[in-house]
């Protein structure tokens, strides 16, 4: 007779994850039904098609003869403030781009991206004039470009009519994934800009600048954010007014928080810190764990296009060096080795992945 003690049986070891970042929880649901049994987010999502609605952004229409609609999903994300603390819950019903022919449901696109040599300067200009900062939040913004084109969209997930099921959306306005929404959005922008009596900076087309005998106002644009700052506060509060007839606008007080980067005033001036931006970064290569390094990049090892390791997947590695291109607003020192490991953007082999991945923990 064979007896067995409780002590003989296996107990695999218990893992532990330590980290001196929090990591705040995964509550962001992966699909429609999940998201459903939540009232947070099935209150987003009414708030997204009431929007929808308000700007008539599609016709319901049968489907035409050899069309070819778009896809669309819902994307669900929490919005969080600078100290990482949630702020709301958002729904978007984002339009499936990769299923659009170029040429036909599109013809030109348009990328704004804002230079960060345009954002020190700006900041510099208004730390030594003595100006205010001011930010403004735009609501459904591709909503306010017109699209000229016609395409046709399949009904939202879970939200389809129930009395014409097989009809689609025939998209009058611009909708988030679409490939010409951004260029769409810029060009009502700028025309409501141009009106006001600004004028387009040759440097940068996300600054616009107003210049009078006794006003001189400066507006950065980065999407739907806008930062502003002038020497006249009254022509601030006037701006701003307009600008709210015009688009759904959102207040945001004193600038505190625009592009990852948290903005922090002092007696000295303004103090900009990435923290959270670099938690994000952080999270997603799934190095909070990584222990820390002194310097950005080996000054030994030699980076070389062949150097006799193994290819990557280029997309993450131009997604890492993309990430990491934003650091350099509060991080110069990563500038250089940054703009050596661009070099390899093309190509990039394993010993290049190391070396990027290195960045995350500096």
């Amino acid at each position: 007779m064979i007896t067995h003690s409780m002590n003989n049986i296996y107990k695999p070891k218990q893992l532990y994850s330590v980290s001196k970042h929090p990591i705040p929880p995964i509550i962001e649901p992966t699909y429609v039904s999940q998201a459903l049994h939540d009232p947070k987010w099935r209150r987003a999502m009414s708030d997204e098609l009431t929007a929808l609605m308000r700007h008539h952004t599609w016709d319901l229409v049968p489907p035409p003869f050899h069309s070819n609609p778009v896809g669309c999903k819902w994307v669900f994300r929490v919005k969080r403030k600078s100290d990482g603390f949630v702020d709301r819950f958002k729904a978007r019903l984002v339009a499936k781009g990769f299923h659009q022919r170029p040429r036909l449901d599109y013809k030109e696109t348009f990328s704004l991206v804002v230079k960060p040599a345009i954002i020190c300067t700006i900041l510099t200009i208004s730390i030594m004039q003595g100006w205010s900062l001011r930010q403004l939040d735009v609501k459904n913004a591709f909503l306010h470009g017109k699209l000229h084109e016609i395409v046709y969209m399949i009904q939202p997930p879970c939200f389809k009519d129930l009395s014409n099921p097989n009809h689609v959306c025939r998209l009058q306005k611009t909708i988030y994934g679409l490939k010409q929404a951004l260029r769409e959005w810029y060009s009502a922008l700028k025309k409501k800009f141009m009106a006001l009596g600004f004028t387009n900076s040759k440097a940068d087309n996300s600054l616009f600048i107003y210049k009078s005998a006794s006003v001189l106002c400066f507006l950065l644009v980065y999407v739907d954010d806008l930062v502003i700052t002038d020497n006249d506060n009254t022509f601030v509060s006037s701006i701003v007014a307009q600008l709210g007839v015009a688009f759904s606008l959102k207040d945001m007080g004193p600038l505190h928080f625009f592009l990852g980067m948290e903005v922090i005033p002092s007696t000295d001036g303004l103090f900009l810190s990435q923290h959270k931006y670099i938690h994000d970064i952080l999270c997603k290569s799934n190095m909070l764990g990584a222990k820390e390094v002194s310097t950005p990049l080996s000054t030994t090892a030699a980076l070389l296009l062949i150097d006799g390791t193994s290819s990557v997947d280029n997309t993450e590695f131009r997604r890492v060096i993309g990430g990491l291109q934003y650091l350099s607003l509060t991080r110069l020192d990563i500038s250089f080795a940054i703009n050596k490991l661009s070099q390899f953007m093309h190509k990039p082999t394993a010993t290049h992945w190391t070396a990027a991945r290195d960045f995350y923990v500096i």
